[in-house]
C-alpha cells in the first residue's frame, strides 16, 4: 500500500481508504447502500489491515450514528492502529441547533461522536457541509478549540464550494487557527467538475483531496453498459435521486474504454477507474466502500500497478466535458492557459 501525507499535514493515509457508509444499514438512504452488522464489519476491518488500509471514513449522519457504532465494534482493541475519520453537520434532528457547524453544536456533535465510536479522540472530523448560517469565525475557532482541547487531531471539510473553502482557510491564516488539511470531494471519470477549481485550490492551499464515490454512484462497477437495462440489484433503483447527475450517452462512451482498457490490463473496470484516479494531482486518499468481501478485494485490487500514459490519455478524451465559465478560456485559449494553465 502507498502513503501520502494529508495535504500538507503531516498525518500519511493510504492511497485507499474504507467508507463505512455500509455499516448499520439504517434508513432509507443508507440501507440500501448496505446493513453491515459488527461481526461483518470486523472481518472487512481485517482485511483492510492486512492490506494496509488504516484509514476508515464515517459520518453521524450515517444511519443516524449507527455506522460509527458499527465501526467503534470492529476496531475494538486495535484504535493504535487506525486512523478515524468523520463528518458532522448535517442535520440529525428536527431541533433548531440539530445541524449545522455553531460553536455549540460542534461540541456536543465531537462529544456526540466520540461516544459512538469508543474513543477518547477523532484522527480528522470533516464538515459534511458548509453552514451559510454561521460566521465562518465561529465554526474555525470552535475546531480550533477542539484541537487543541486533544478531541480531534486534524479539521478538513466536504463539498464546499471554493470561495467557501479559501473564505474559511483565511480566517484561520488571520488568527493563527489550525487549518483545514482536507477536503472530501465528488470526484470520478463521469464527475470531474472537482478540476475546475476545487483542485487548483487544493494545489495552492496545500489541501488533500479524499475522493467519496469513486465509482461514480456505482456507476462504473462494469454492470451498466450501453443498451443493457439496469441490473436488478443495482442500489442505482433506490438511491439514483441522491447521488450526481449523470449524462448516460457520455456514462457510455466512458464505460466503453474501460472495457478496452479492462481487456488490455487483466484488470477490471473498477480497478481501473479507481487507478485513474490515484494519478490526479492533490489526491491524498480514495475511499472505497464494499457491502462484502469479494468487493472489497476487488477493489483493494486497484494499487500496485500503473496504467499506461496512452490509456489514461484515453480515459481522458472519453470522460472530458467543457468546463463552464470562467473556467472553459483557460482550457480552450493558449493565451489564457499561458497566465493560468489547468492543474492536469
Amino acid at each position: 500500500m502507498e502513503y501520502r501525507n494529508l495535504g500538507t499535514s503531516g498525518l500519511k493515509v493510504p492511497v485507499l481508504s474504507f467508507g463505512a457508509g455500509t455499516f448499520g444499514g439504517q434508513g432509507p438512504l443508507f440501507s440500501a447502500w448496505g446493513n453491515t452488522d459488527a461481526s461483518e464489519a470486523r472481518r472487512l476491518v481485517d482485511i483492510c489491515l492486512e492490506a494496509g488500509v488504516n484509514l476508515f471514513d464515517t459520518a453521524d449522519v450515517y444511519s443516524n450514528g449507527a455506522s460509527e457504532e458499527v465501526l467503534a465494534e470492529a476496531i475494538k482493541g486495535r484504535r493504535d492502529q487506525v486512523i478515524i475519520s468523520t463528518k458532522t453537520g448535517l442535520p440529525m434532528g428536527e431541533g433548531p441547533n440539530e445541524a449545522g457547524t455553531s460553536r455549540p453544536r460542534l461540541i456536543k456533535a465531537v462529544e456526540d461522536a466520540l461516544r459512538r465510536l469508543g474513543t477518547d479522540y477523532i484522527d480528522l472530523l470533516q464538515l459534511h457541509a458548509f453552514d451559510a448560517g454561521t460566521p465562518v469565525e465561529e465554526v474555525v475557532s470552535a475546531l480550533d478549540d477542539l484541537v487543541r482541547a486533544g478531541k480531534i487531531r486534524y479539521a478538513g471539510v466536504s463539498n464546499f464550494a471554493g470561495w467557501e473553502l479559501m473564505k474559511s482557510l483565511a480566517a484561520q491564516d488571520k488568527h493563527g487557527y489550525s487549518r483545514y488539511v482536507a477536503h472530501q470531494v465528488y470526484y470520478s471519470l463521469v464527475g470531474r467538475d472537482y478540476e475546475w477549481e476545487l483542485m487548483p485550490l487544493g494545489r495552492d492551499q496545500g489541501i488533500g483531496a479524499l475522493v467519496w464515490s469513486p465509482l461514480g454512484w456505482g456507476r462504473l462497477t462494469g454492470k451498466i453498459r450501453r443498451g443493457q437495462p439496469l441490473p436488478k440489484q443495482s442500489r442505482l433503483h433506490e438511491t439514483a435521486e441522491f447521488g450526481p447527475p449523470v449524462d448516460e450517452e457520455r456514462l457510455y462512451d466512458i464505460v466503453d474504454v474501460l472495457d478496452a482498457v479492462a481487456e488490455e490490463t487483466g484488470k477490471t473496470v473498477p480497478q481501473i477507474a479507481l487507478n485513474w484516479l490515484l494519478r490526479r494531482p492533490t489526491v491524498s486518499s480514495v475511499i472505497i466502500g464494499a457491502r462484502n468481501e469479494e468487493q472489497l478485494r476487488q477493489n483493494l485490487g486497484a494499487v500496485g500497478w500503473s496504467l499506461t500514459p496512452e490509456q489514461v490519455a484515453r480515459l481522458d478524451a472519453a470522460s472530458e466535458v467543457t468546463a463552464p465559465y470562467p473556467y472553459f478560456p483557460y482550457r480552450r485559449q493558449a493565451g489564457f492557459a499561458r497566465l493560468n494553465p489547468p492543474v492536469v
